[in-house]
């Protein structure tokens, strides 16, 4: 029988699969619903494997908490516009409930939690790849168990690139724990505090800034000041605690959380790519390939 306008309907209800890919698994299987099922899928895996290699530097972030738990993850795609993709949001939906509902310690548990669908997130991501012609990679993901009676406060941005985590101890209130969060995704901290900065970065810093003052004819202790100076306004630059609260700029962030007796615990922010080496494409030169393929 082979493929009919109805039988295709029905399975792209069944799998989200492209109108010709489910025309091609009817054909193939002579109209057989289940064994088009299945087709789908093995050529999906195919399709998946061919493009494991490729770089996805674009995608959306989420967090998202519950009584229990707080998790922040990235999801990555190869275009921001598979990104807007309703199917593709769908996922991340499904995924960020899973990783609420799921106990896990670090990515590669994770990718095993199974979703609504019945598929690991692992194997959503496939399905996805092979459904969306685009690589959909789930890259990282932290949580926070409340165990402890923490006050937990999450920011997406609008356009789902950046998320934020952070977790208090202390009396602040939420909404004062949301404008943190907001300033860290605005601010881009680094660190935590000073303490967290390494030595390396120090070391560095100081490197370029000896190379970029002139200090000739100072004092040495006037000279050392002024260095040391220009090393600690670059270190308050990106270190939460020392930055300026972008709601009040009057105080740094330590500070408020002062006026609030409370400790700033943890704090996670994912920006969509981060530490992705991203490759240029010639667009053009992409599609007259594909089409010769």
């Amino acid at each position: 029988m082979g493929a009919t306008p109805q039988l295709i309907k029905k399975l792209r209800e069944i799998t989200s699969a492209g109108m010709m890919d489910c025309k091609k698994a009817l054909d193939a299987t002579n109209g057989n619903i289940d064994e088009a099922v299945v087709w789908l899928r093995e050529n999906g895996l195919v399709k998946a494997a061919k493009k494991a290699d490729r770089v996805a530097a674009e995608g959306v972030t989420c967090a998202k908490s519950n009584s229990k738990k707080a998790i922040i993850f990235e999801v990555n795609s190869e275009t921001d516009f598979v990104s807007k993709n309703q199917n593709f949001l769908d996922l991340i939906d499904e995924i960020a409930d899973a990783l609420l509902k799921n106990d896990f310690k670090n990515r590669e548990e994770a990718l095993k939690i199974q979703l609504k669908s019945k598929q690991t997130i692992e194997e959503a991501c496939i399905a996805a790849t092979a459904t969306i012609g685009e690589k959909i990679e789930f890259r990282r993901v932290e949580f926070v168990d409340l165990a402890k009676k923490q006050i937990i406060s999450t920011y997406n941005h609008s356009n789902k690139r950046i998320s934020v985590l952070v977790e208090f101890e202390g009396s602040i209130s939420k909404d004062d724990a949301y404008n943190i969060a907001m300033h860290i995704a605005a601010m881009s901290p680094k660190y935590l505090s000073v303490n967290d900065v390494p030595q390396s970065f120090k070391d560095s810093e100081m490197h370029i800034i000896k190379e970029t003052t002139d200090v000739t004819g100072k004092p040495e202790n006037i000279a050392k000041n002024i260095l040391n100076g220009k090393l600690n306004k670059k270190i308050s630059e990106i270190v939460l605690l020392e930055q300026a609260f972008v709601m009040d700029e009057k105080l740094k962030i330590k500070q408020f959380l002062e006026s609030k007796k409370t400790n700033l615990i943890s704090m996670k922010r994912f920006e969509v790519g981060e530490g992705i080496e991203k490759v240029v494409t010639d667009f053009a030169a992409e599609v007259a390939a594909q089409l010769k393929g």
